[in-house]
């Protein structure tokens, strides 16, 4: 039996969670992740699973993973693990390649038999000698412990076997020395309602934990310090749920009633099933029969005076195209989700790129210029999606947020924000004063029309997808007339960059490089910048998640550099629209297609090419 011989002490771990698509990874991974992040660790996840609803048992298809960076200075999930879970023989085969060298690998040695072996495709009954690898192997007698500690609790044995999951769970908290309170904290929320799945559970979480103390299970057990984090609640959050809580947000602050009208698709759904839950706070959240439906709905819960909202990916967003141009001529306010999938058609539903970056700019027909806005991270989509609100409300324009599967699926630590921590959202009804010469199209200061609230006595009104003339908001086929509202859309646009933040510069301010990023690739492109530095590579990032219009600062921080390289999850979209705007600066590129996020290692090979 291994002896611990000594405690590792780290500023960040990672560990990956793998097994069959049923074996609960994504579950283990988001309670683990959940604690550390209750502890003030910074947390950073990857779920990683495949796309058929159940791949067959054992086999290399079927193999779910998620993994989770906790500590201090975590951007990312990752490059590769210190500690891998392999709950069977088909998972070790698809996720050894990536443990640290000396890293430790858990496996469920019950899962090793003869028959998993040829289901996994081992050419030898030595799986680990097969595979070459040379780590701190831990064989643990998963689903024998799990049993045994259940033995007694009256559950059939499919129902036992779903607990195995949990008994590794313990193991893990073990390891890294996590408190099983605050575990079965989490075990009860999640299976609350049945008070007998829910004691099995703790027992095996218990279990797990006691024996990976009773018996040293590890050469070396982990300490994680932790930073001290500004004073708050804390929780994690993935993507989507930080999505919706900041569209509740929003619409507290602009004083109007959220709609979702929505139709499910992977990986934007959860929006709409957190979305669902919140009737206490006055959301409509309504399902409709397809996609052109739920923008459509939106449209109308818009009009009506709604905070409207639709979500989606990249499929969805190509068949809402009609409705966002409707919502353009019509000048209403309304944010369009897009959680960016792998492409195109069907493609890699369950798996994240950065490929809709050229439709949400221009798959409408006509001048139709819509904002667009990209969170960085996770808990970003909270800022963002408030953000894409905001302006869709202040310049009554229909707004594209672009998240993807990455930081949609992710999950991070999360302050939960005090009330006045977010500015009010300046709604645009028409003044009182105003009133009585009042038209459809007449303009605030910042070039957007004033929202006239159906019902409000004196403000009726029609809009529609015909042009109108704006001084008496009739339909117009007059050609000066559709140029002139062609441009004064346009310009309202373009006004937004006076109303965003300038772009902010990390890095070192010496460097003579810029790393150019957008959207859920920050964490990876920010370490990469961090760890070029620390090895004295004078390297400075410039992150976007203003996309149109870009800040107003762009072209001053851009003409800075003598080397300027953009790194992104498509073919150089971004990197296109740059060269377009600024035809006089060299843009080199950094791209991945592969449905999978950049790695840190994989950043800085590349751009130390170009630094050469």
């Amino acid at each position: 039996m291994l002896e611990k011989t000594n405690v590792k002490v780290l500023d960040k771990v990672v560990v990956r969670f793998s097994g069959d698509s049923g074996d609960g990874m994504q579950l283990a991974g988001n309670i683990f992740t959940n604690v550390s992040a209750g502890l003030g660790n910074q947390v950073c996840t990857f779920p990683d699973y495949p796309a058929e609803i159940r791949a067959p048992q054992g086999s290399l298809s079927g193999v779910s993973g998620f993994q989770v960076s906790v500590g201090n200075g975590v951007h990312t999930p990752g490059d590769s693990c210190d500690v891998l879970v392999a709950m069977n023989a088909a998972a070790l085969k698809q996720n050894h390649r990536f443990l640290k060298p000396g890293g430790v690998i858990i496996v469920d040695i019950d899962s090793f038999r003869e028959s998993d072996l040829r289901k996994a495709l081992y050419a030898t009954d030595k799986p680990f000698e097969e595979l070459g690898i040379k780590a701190q192997i831990v064989e643990v007698p998963v689903t024998t412990m799990t049993r045994a500690a259940l033995a007694e609790s009256g559950l059939d044995n499919k129902s036992v076997l779903k607990c195995r999951n949990i008994f590794a769970l313990g193991l893990i908290c073990w390891l890294f020395d996590r408190p099983l309170e605050s575990a079965v904290h989490h075990l009860r929320k999640k299976f609350g309602k049945k008070p007998a799945v829910f004691e099995a559970n703790a027992t095996v979480l218990r279990a797990g934990f006691n024996y990976g103390s009773n018996i040293h299970a590890s050469v070396s057990t982990y300490r994680v310090e932790t930073a001290d984090p500004r004073p708050g609640t804390y929780t994690d959050i993935n993507g989507n749920t930080a999505t919706a809580w900041g569209l509740i947000m929003a619409s507290e602050k602009c004083g109007r009633p959220l709609f979702l009208g929505s139709y499910p698709i992977t990986p934007a759904t959860d929006i709409l099933h957190e979305l669902a839950k919140r009737k206490d706070l006055g959301v409509k959240a309504v399902q409709m029969e397809d996609e052109i439906a739920g923008v459509c709905s939106a449209i109308g819960a818009s009009f009506a005076g709604n905070l409207a909202v639709t979500s989606t990916s990249g499929p969805g967003l190509a068949l809402k195209s009609e409705g966002i141009g409707l919502a353009v001529i019509a000048e209403l306010p309304l944010v369009v989700i897009d959680v960016q999938r792998g492409g195109p058609s069907t493609g890699l539903p369950t798996k994240t790129e950065q490929t809709d970056l050229l439709q949400a700019l221009y798959g409408r027909n006509g001048e139709s210029p819509v904002p667009i806005v990209a969170p960085a991270s996770p808990t970003d989509c909270f800022d963002m999606a408030f953000e894409a609100c905001r302006i869709a409300v202040e310049h009554m324009t229909p707004v594209i947020l672009l998240s993807d599967a990455f930081i949609g699926n992710g999950s991070s630590a999360w302050r939960i924000p005090d009330d006045g921590d977010y500015p009010a959202i300046r709604t645009p009804y028409v003044p009182e004063e105003k009133r009585r010469d009042w038209t459809p199209y007449l303009r605030s200061g910042n070039g957007a029309r004033y929202w006239a609230i159906p019902g409000t006595e004196g403000l009726t009104h029609r809009l529609g997808g015909l042009e109108k003339n704006p001084a008496t908001g009739a339909i117009s086929t007059d050609p000066a007339n559709h140029e002139t509202m062609v441009r004064l859309r346009q310009e309202k646009v373009e006004r937004i960059a006076d109303d965003i933040p300038p772009l902010e510069v990390k890095g070192d301010h010496r460097a003579d490089t810029l790393l150019i990023g957008w959207g859920g690739t920050f964490g990876h492109l920010m370490s990469a910048t961090d760890e070029l530095c620390a090895d004295h590579c004078r390297v400075a990032l410039a992150h976007f998640r203003y996309i149109r219009p870009l800040p107003a600062n762009t072209a001053e921080v851009l003409r800075r550099y003598r080397r300027v390289v953009v790194a992104e999850l498509n073919t150089g979209m971004f990197a296109d629209y740059l060269q377009a705007k600024f035809p006089d600066i060299n843009f080199r590129r950094i791209n991945k297609i592969q449905g999978q996020p950049f790695s840190v290692g994989e950043i800085k090979e590349q751009l130390i090419k170009f630094m050469d």
